[in-house]
């Protein structure tokens, strides 16, 4: 499926920060699809983010196929410990995103959690038995 996104002009942008094990998650998930777009849904919101090996874009579900807001620069690599939260530069492109972006947040973390749930479960491998003489 090809979904196309536009970008208007940037409004502003901050410096935030996600927890560790939601940029992990976004990480496994992003792995498995094999370096194809990732596509989360946020039903209690109805957005839709995207994502790519670059960054993360949020669209309206219900509206056109703008992008509102967008998580880049992700600085993993300036944590002292993998349980920190990653720092990131949030851009935003519709004046009333700075007022979402908290629950943005929250509710992204709640549906990729989801998404990770209804991955199916790989058998991992198989276990040799030791012969014993």
């Amino acid at each position: 499926m090809d979904l196309n996104f536009t970008r208007g002009n940037e409004i502003s942008r901050e410096e935030r920060s996600i927890p560790a094990d939601l940029y992990n998650m976004l990480h496994l998930l992003y792995a498995r699809r094999g370096d194809r777009h990732l596509f989360v849904p946020i039903r209690s919101m109805q957005y839709l983010a995207a994502i790519d090996r670059e960054e993360i874009v949020f669209v309206d579900g219900q509206g056109p196929r703008t992008i509102e807001i967008s998580w880049r620069d992700f600085r993993a690599g300036e944590r002292q410990d993998l349980r920190a939260p990653v720092s990131y530069t949030c851009i935003y492109y519709d004046r009333n995103a700075p007022g979402i972006m908290n629950r943005l947040q929250s509710e992204f973390l709640k549906a990729v959690a989801l998404l990770q749930d209804r991955q199916p479960r790989s058998d991992g491998g198989s276990v040799t038995p030791l012969d014993r003489h």
